[in-house]
């Protein structure tokens, strides 16, 4: 959908004008004699009231900052118009014939009209008006020179400036925002209950994703929708254009000065206090009333986030005498010294025999200007895959400047990470990567335009795993729905969505000496994507001391994992009391080995530790059992959480030791069961294939 503003048709007996607030606003109206004065009256309320002047012929808009395109909609389509009204007309020299539409009293007008200072001459006739009564309207003389919000209601707010970020000031009227808003979908609730169905094994339409036009039809905005953002669009003289195929989202861009008119905003600077780097934000902004009901959110506006976002990886060189070489058989205990392919097969149970099925694919996410190296992959398999092809290359896609520059010594220790343990023990499963560069506008560090990028795919990843998050706070909660529920999109299709669950223990980006609170990440705490958290060590497995886990602030427990949440905590007992949402969703869902990774990054080795090791490392068996399923004629996982929590809970291996410490306490103790910092437990290939009927 495009916005596009049609010219204002004349306005004459029983017809209305529609002007632009920004565009016909100062354009001068002639008087009685034909003279140009100014007439610049101001509107708080939503009414759209024209004068013709008769002495000239002249029509100028009155109030314009009022305008309704909704005029243009049946009578009484809009709660507030009631529009359509036959107009009558008194005329004469010198007399001003007013349209009031959906306003004020006959006997009102005179108390209600106040004429601008400097509009000298100009009287107003008791009898050359139209009279619609019934909606309460009032005009007042402007003195900025600026149109007025009017009959706004907040959409959102923060009620402070967020932790780590400091106000600068005002925003330059003339700085140039590149904006977007959301549209409020068709039927989402019906996308997410038909998710749900066909996402618990024990029901009859498990298994049946839906198909692309099948999940855009959920998620469309109604004609209605269109039609009243649209006209808000017109009305104002903005271009927006579409920027999905569902059609729920839009891109427009507009002046500080214009937005905090609009928004009923104040755009400020803030300063990330860490890296230095200067946004855009607001801490509050409205939407007009009418359009409450069609319009989601409007962003970024209170959205506090700096790209790049945080990868969980931290590298540390060890040259090529550090590394040791693995065959197939490599004992569990070998995991202790060093991780790899090999050691992880062996610890997991995963199989290293080819994949078969073509349709399978693994999705790599990579931001802040990371990609990925063929010849630093193609190393990684030779030294430590040799029993399979060197043939490494893989699609690298770009979205908001992203980059694909194949020189080694560039190439980002994330995404060489994250597609080596993919392809390294995926075995024949093709990968994908994708490239998300720094020309962000989605205000989420690219998360949104990356999950959209799929969700354009005729055939996107089964599986798709990202490294990468930020504190659940740093983004706003209408923001933070919004992009979970598109990554319930991805799910409804058949795919699986993995994140790092983070690598600040239940602190997040707090320091200790800051930290009043567990931190919850984002988006590990969506219910639509399973979270990864990260173990160590063998014989047995234990909590990695830096795995992030908790509970949301934004997402109830859903019913998937109520059992599991409500006898942890039962067993937990006052301990951290007042730290943590205790009716929060937890995460992580699930976990695997964090510590010690060896990896390839311009000839040489590295070893590594993170969640970072952990997701790619899951979404590698994920993918593996897809292909088993596709192979048997079933359908890939998609949505993995329901089926996690209930039949393939006993299929993982439990992890009871360890916790993730902060803010001054031990954090969550790792115990029998589901627990804040390892999940359900690690994956057991064959136990899983068994619970999935293969």
């Amino acid at each position: 959908m495009e916005a596009k503003r049609e010219a204002p048709e004349e306005a004459g007996p029983g017809r209305l004008s529609i002007r632009s607030s920004f565009t016909e606003r100062s354009r001068p109206a002639g008087n009685a004699s034909g003279q140009i004065v100014k007439s610049n009256y101001m509107c708080t309320a939503e009414a759209h009231i024209l004068f013709r002047i008769v002495g000239s012929g002249r029509h100028s808009s009155f109030c314009s900052s009022c305008v309704q395109t909704v005029a243009l909609l049946e009578p009484h389509t809009h709660a507030q118009c009631a529009l359509n009204y036959p107009m009558q007309n008194t005329t004469g020299s010198g007399d001003a014939i007013f349209l009031a539409v959906a306003g004020f009293l006959a006997s009102e007008i005179k108390h209600l009209l106040v004429p601008n200072p400097v509009s000298q001459g100009l009287e107003v006739s008791r009898s050359a008006y139209a009279y619609v009564p019934s909606i309460h309207h009032q005009c007042r003389p402007e003195s900025t020179g600026k149109p007025l919000a009017r009959n706004l209601q907040v959409h959102e707010s923060r009620g402070s400036v967020p932790k780590g970020f400091s106000l600068d000031g005002p925003a330059p009227d003339e700085e140039l925002l590149s904006l977007r808003m959301a549209l409020v979908q068709n039927d989402m609730n019906g996308l997410l209950a038909t998710l749900e169905d066909i996402s618990m094994p024990s029901s009859p339409n498990y298994g049946q994703h839906l198909s692309k036009a099948e999940v855009e039809q959920f998620v469309a905005p109604s004609s209605q929708t269109i039609d009243t953002v649209n006209a808000w669009f017109t009305e104002n003289n903005i271009n927006a254009t579409t920027i999905n195929s569902a059609g729920d989202w839009l891109a427009f861009s507009m002046l500080v000065g214009q937005a905090n008119n609009l928004f009923g905003a104040n755009f400020s600077i803030f300063t990330h206090n860490a890296s230095g780097k200067k946004i855009t934000r607001t801490l509050s902004y409205s939407i007009p009333s009418y359009l409450k009901g069609h319009v989601e959110l409007v962003h970024p506006t209170v959205t506090f986030v700096v790209p790049p976002a945080k990868s969980s990886v931290t590298a540390q060189r060890i040259g090529s005498t550090g590394v040791r070489r693995r065959s197939t058989d490599a004992e569990p205990s070998a995991c202790e010294e060093q991780v790899d392919p090999a050691c992880l097969q062996t610890l997991y149970g995963i199989p290293t025999t080819p994949a078969t099925q073509s349709s399978n694919l693994i999705g790599v996410t990579g931001y802040g200007e990371e990609w990925a190296n063929e010849a630093d992959l193609a190393q990684f398999l030779q030294e430590f895959r040799p029993d399979v092809s060197e043939n490494s290359t893989f699609p690298v896609y770009t979205i908001d400047g992203g980059i694909n520059d194949q020189d080694p010594g560039w190439a980002g220790f994330e995404a060489n990470l994250d597609t080596q343990y993919t392809a390294g023990i995926a075995t024949g499963v093709p990968i994908e990567f994708l490239s998300v560069g720094s020309d962000i506008t989605d205000g989420v560090f690219g998360f949104w335009d990356s999950a959209n990028f799929f969700l354009t795919q005729d055939e996107p990843p089964t599986v798709i795993t990202t490294s990468y998050g930020t504190d659940e706070d740093d983004v706003g909660l209408a923001v933070a729905y919004n992009l979970c529920n598109t990554y319930a999109q991805l799910s409804a299709l058949g795919t699986t969505v993995l994140f790092s669950s983070g690598d600040g223990g239940v602190t997040g980006t707090q320091t200790d000496d800051s930290c009043t609170y567990f931190e919850p990440s984002f988006p590990a705490t969506c219910p639509y994507v399973t979270s990864v958290g990260a173990t160590t060590g063998a014989n047995p497995e234990t909590a990695a001391y830096f795995s992030s886990g908790g509970f949301s602030n934004y997402w109830g427990v859903p019913s998937f994992q109520s059992s599991a949440v409500s006898g942890y905590l039962s067993d937990l007992g006052d301990t951290n009391a007042g730290l943590y949402n205790a009716s929060g969703r937890g995460f992580p869902d699930v976990s695997a080995q964090g510590i010690n990774f060896v990896f390839i990054a311009d000839t040489e080795s590295w070893n590594v530790n993170g969640t970072s090791c952990s997701s790619p490392t899951f979404a590698a068996v994920v993918a593996l059992l897809n292909d088993r399923l596709l192979a048997a004629g079933k359908s890939t996982l998609g949505w993995l959480n329901p089926l996690l929590y209930s039949t393939a809970a006993s299929a993982l291996n439990d992890i009871t030791t360890g916790d993730n410490p902060g803010c001054g306490t031990n954090g969550f103790p790792a115990t029998t069961g589901w627990d804040p910092v390892t999940g359900l437990g690690t994956p057991n290939f064959d136990a899983l294939l068994s619970a999935l009927g293969v």
